[in-house]
């Protein structure tokens, strides 16, 4: 109880929640992709249990943090470089999004192009959409806890600091995916992320430091551009002029 009376503590949970809630965002942006292909009635659900798996694969990694430690060995050499386990599943779920990623923009392409619509795409199961939110959240968790280590030398804000930035997210989750799931400019913009952090993952397994602060930065850069493009499709609907249609026959 003592450490809890100290500011430095405070202080420490504090910036410890945020980056903790920052490192999320890739989560949340991923939950909202999968939920918005399940009935309207099942998302809620989804989310919540997404979140809640996440949150428990954080802390069991915490209370495994020899384990987690001894993933920085390399255990398999390639062409003169060792690769760790942490290496592997990184590079395994940067090639998962970027999979996962580019089969949803190819079936929203493919539905626009055929009139169909997202009305009539097959909606994948409920236990299909957990196991795939189950995956990622043991790669996602690995950045936050290996944070978190770093941040913070107790335990104890460590587990709070993951409770509390869980606790925004769940706030915050199904706003996030009912907004992108109204838009559909948004959701490809979204989609684009995934990509965005699949090459990230693919780029740290093999030894690529890419600071994340430069994709945070890129993300909210285009997230700013398409808001302002939504607040003028909303007053003046975007119309192109004197185009001419190079199908029509001459």
């Amino acid at each position: 109880m003592e450490p809890w009376l100290h500011l430095e503590t405070w202080l420490s949970l504090l910036t410890l929640t945020a980056m903790e809630i920052v490192l999320g965002i890739d989560n949340i942006v991923f939950l909202s992709i999968l939920t918005g292909r399940l009935p309207l009635h099942q998302r809620p659900r989804a989310r919540r249990l997404g979140l809640t798996g996440a949150l428990g694969t954080r802390l069991l990694l915490l209370l495994a943090l020899n384990w987690l430690m001894g993933l920085t060995t390399p255990i398999l050499h390639l062409m003169g470089r060792g690769f760790s386990g942490r290496d592997l599943i990184l590079g395994g779920g940067g090639l998962f999004l970027i999979g996962k990623a580019t089969h949803e923009i190819h079936g929203r392409l493919d539905a626009a192009e055929e009139g169909h619509g997202d009305a009539r795409a097959k909606a994948p199961s409920f236990a299909l959409v957990l196991i795939q939110i189950a995956l990622l959240d043991v790669v996602f968790s690995l950045d936050s806890v290996i944070t978190a280590v770093g941040m913070a030398p107790q335990l104890g804000v460590m587990i709070a600091a993951m409770f509390v930035a869980v606790g925004v997210m769940m706030v915050f989750a199904g706003a996030v995916s009912d907004f992108i799931t109204r838009h559909p400019t948004m959701k490809m913009l979204a989609l684009s992320f995934l990509l965005l952090i699949g090459v990230l993952l693919c780029a740290e397994a093999i030894g690529q430091h890419v600071d994340k602060a430069m994709i945070y930065f890129a993300m909210g850069f285009s997230f700013t551009v398409e808001m302002l493009n939504l607040r003028t499709r909303k007053h003046k609907p975007v119309a192109l002029h004197n185009v001419p249609d190079l199908t029509e026959d001459k």
